[in-house]
């Protein structure tokens, strides 16, 4: 079996984040790039299928410029078998989704983080599966195969639900499909010498043009009330935070 893992190269969740040029670019700075962490879930099981079925064979996949191959190589570290990098910078959904898309044939299971920890689109894992005619379901918190079949638990507003479908398909994971995998120094070591192909993109088209970026206003001052003066809590209730 092959299996095709996505990642992403996101933002340190600890790293302060600022912009320039006016805020049209994100300033990279002194910010510590990571794993997608819902990509490290699929990357974690795509590993543990590879243990128990033989003959499988884990490819990581990322699209992105010379400076994300750290993070491909952190990939290779923990357990996969090759990479490939698609070299363009990741604007919008859908082009990453086309560029995988352009990448992806010949594989039997396509997994992915259920969103990127930057964007937090959610929506990658479908486009993907609707340009390769594969089924897609997110998110996915279980996922077992037996033979071609492909048993899976899913989260539903309201609780769980039980999915089988076929092979190839396309699934967008989370916790607690698997357990995150730290690299040892023999897979650091054995990283180093993994094949890593880079590829140009199949088109330049972007759908979606970033104007400018804006931090979050800055939380306002707290006024502390005494407890027994409950007039002047219902006055700022009223007048200030017109909540009531």
């Amino acid at each position: 079996m092959k299996i095709l893992v996505c990642v992403s190269h996101v933002p340190d969740t600890t790293s302060k984040i600022n912009f320039t040029d006016g805020g049209t670019k994100f300033d990279t700075n002194g910010v510590q790039f990571i794993i997608g962490p819902y990509d490290d879930y699929a990357l974690a099981r795509a590993i543990e299928l590879k243990e128990s079925i033989s003959g499988t064979t884990v490819t990581v996949l990322n699209v992105g410029l010379a400076d994300t191959e750290p993070t491909i190589r952190k990939a290779l570290a923990i357990g996969a078998d090759d990479a490939i990098r698609v070299n363009a910078e990741p604007t919008d959904s859908f082009f990453v989704a086309s560029q995988i898309a352009a990448n992806a044939q010949g594989y039997d299971l396509i997994l992915m983080g259920r969103e990127s920890i930057d964007y937090n689109g959610g929506v990658v894992h479908a486009m993907v599966g609707e340009l390769l005619g594969m089924p897609s379901l997110s998110p996915v918190m279980k996922l077992d195969i037996e033979g071609t079949k492909v048993k899976m638990s899913r989260e539903i507003e309201g609780g769980k639900e039980a999915v089988e479908a076929n092979l190839p398909l396309v699934a967008g994971c989370q916790e607690p499909i698997a357990e995150w995998k730290i690299p040892n120094m023999r897979g650091i070591m054995s990283a180093r010498t993994k094949p890593l192909k880079v590829v140009e993109a199949t088109s330049s088209d972007k759908s979606v043009v970033t104007q400018k970026y804006e931090l979050p206003a800055p939380k306002g001052a707290v006024k502390m009330i005494s407890a027994d003066n409950v007039a002047e809590l219902v006055n700022l209730l009223k007048t200030e935070a017109k909540v009531l």
